[in-house]
C-alpha cells in the first residue's frame, strides 16, 4: 500500500430537518388543532484515532465527506428521525488543522480517540410549539439549521520513541533491518528512501520501542532540494535523536564532519525545538575502514564534530554485520525509559507516565 502523510479535505455535517405545519382532521374532531413535528438533526462528523489504520490514503482520493441529513418532521405530532453521524478513521498520530484559520484542532495521539469537529445543524421546529390560548391555529414553522463545513488538513506524524537522522547512503535503513524485524529496501548501490518505515527494536522480553527511518536529508533540504523536509514531522513525537554518520563514504570528497553540520543546519531551520532533543552519534561502517586506521579516523571526527567537548554520546557500528547494534539498543532502552521517569516527575499532574511508542506496536507485526 502507498505511503500517505498527507491529505486535504472538505467535511460537512448534516442539516437539520425541515419542521412542518400541519393540522389534525380526524373523523370527528374536524379542528384537532396544530400536529407539525420537528425535523431531525443532522448528523455529525467525528473523527477517531485507529491503529489498524496506517495511512491516509484513503482521504488523499476521497476528499468529500458528507453526513446524512436529518428527515423532515410530519403530520400527526411526527418527528423527524435523526441522521446518521459519519465517523472518519485515521491512523494514530494523526494531527488536523482548520485549513483557512490554520488552527490545530486535534491531535489524536492515542488509540480510540475520538473528536467532534463538524457538528450537525438542529432541526426545524413544528407548528405544536407555536400553539397557544391566542394563537390556536399556528400556522409558523422553522427551516432546519445547516451543517457545520470545514476544510481540514491531515498530517500523519508517527509514533515513535527513536527518529533517525542522516545523509542518504548513511546506512539508516540497514541499520533499522539490522536491529528490528522492519525490512525497508537496501542494496549495494546508492539510492535513497522515499517514505518512512517504523522497526519495533525487542530488548528483552517485555522491553521494546520503535525506531523511524525517514528519508536522508541533503544541503537545502529546507528551500526543497531533494524531498526537503516535509518527512521531518515524523520526528517531533520522538524523544531521542540517531544520528547515522558514514565514516567511510564512497566519494573521496565528501567529510563527515561537514556532513553532520549540514544535517543539523536544515534540522534547526526545520524546528529548532527538535534540534535540541537529545542526540547520538553512530558511527557507522567501521568495517570499511582498515582497522589501523580506524581510531585515528574516529578521533578525527569526533575533534572536528566537537562531539567530545559538547558531550554528545557516541557509538560505533557496522550496520551490515550488526557489529555494536546489540549494545546501542540495550542504552537506547535505558536512556528511554530515565526520559520517561522524568517526564512522569515534570507532569506531576499525571497519573500514569507516557508510554512507550513500542507498547502501542507490541501485539502487531514488526513489519513494516
Amino acid at each position: 500500500m502507498k505511503f500517505i502523510d498527507e491529505a486535504r479535505i472538505l467535511v460537512a455535517a448534516g442539516d437539520g430537518g425541515n419542521g412542518i405545519a400541519s393540522f389534525r382532521r380526524d373523523k370527528y374532531e374536524p379542528e384537532g388543532g396544530p400536529d407539525g413535528g420537528d425535523g431531525g438533526n443532522g448528523g455529525s462528523v467525528h473523527f477517531v484515532a485507529d491503529r489498524n489504520v496506517n495511512t491516509l490514503i484513503e482521504y488523499r482520493y476521497a476528499r468529500r465527506h458528507r453526513a446524512q441529513r436529518g428527515q423532515n418532521g410530519g403530520s400527526s405530532d411526527c418527528y423527524g428521525k435523526r441522521g446518521k453521524d459519519l465517523t472518519l478513521r485515521v491512523p494514530v498520530g494523526t494531527t488536523i488543522a482548520d485549513v483557512n484559520s490554520n488552527e490545530l484542532l486535534a491531535d489524536l495521539d492515542v488509540d480510540g480517540k475520538k473528536v467532534l469537529l463538524a457538528k450537525g445543524g438542529r432541526g426545524g421546529l413544528g407548528n405544536i410549539h407555536f400553539k397557544s390560548s391566542v394563537n390556536r391555529t399556528p400556522r409558523q414553522c422553522t427551516r432546519g439549521e445547516e451543517g457545520e463545513q470545514r476544510e481540514l488538513r491531515l498530517e500523519l506524524r508517527l509514533l515513535a520513541d527513536v527518529g533517525l537522522l542522516g545523509l542518504p547512503n548513511a546506512g539508516k535503513s540497514t541499520f533499522l533491518r539490522a536491529v528490528s524485524a522492519a525490512r525497508p529496501k537496501v542494496a549495494d548501490y546508492p539510492f535513497t528512501t522515499l517514505q518512512p518505515h517504523l522497526g519495533v527494536v525487542r530488548v528483552g522480553h517485555d522491553q521494546s520501542f520503535v525506531i523511524a527511518d525517514i528519508p536522508g536529508l541533503i544541503d537545502g533540504a529546507a528551500e526543497g532540494a531533494g524531498l526537503g523536509i516535509r518527512f521531518l514531522k515524523h520526528l517531533a513525537r520522538t524523544r531521542l535523536l540517531l544520528h547515522i554518520v558514514d565514516l567511510a563514504p564512497v566519494d573521496p570528497a565528501a567529510d563527515p564532519v561537514r556532513d553532520v553540520e549540514t544535517v543539523v543546519r536544515e534540522l534547526e531551520k526545520y524546528d529548532p525545538e527538535l534540534a535540541t532533543r537529545p542526540r547520538w552519534l553512530v558511527l557507522n561502517k567501521l568495517d570499511l575502514i582498515p582497522a589501523d586506521e580506524r581510531e585515528q579516523r574516529i578521533a578525527d571526527f569526533l575533534q572536528g564534530c566537537h562531539a567530545q567537548a559538547t558531550g554528545i554520546p557516541h557509538f560505533r557500528i557496522s550496520a551490515i554485520s550488526a557489529e555494536g547494534c546489540r549494545e546501542l539498543t540495550r542504552q537506547l532502552q535505558e536512556a528511554l525509559q530515565n526520559l520517561v521517569a522524568a517526564e512522569a516527575v515534570d507532569t506531576r499532574s499525571a497519573t500514569v507516565a507516557p508510554p512507550f511508542a513500542g507498547d502501542l506496536f507490541a501485539d502487531q507485526q514488526d513489519e513494516t
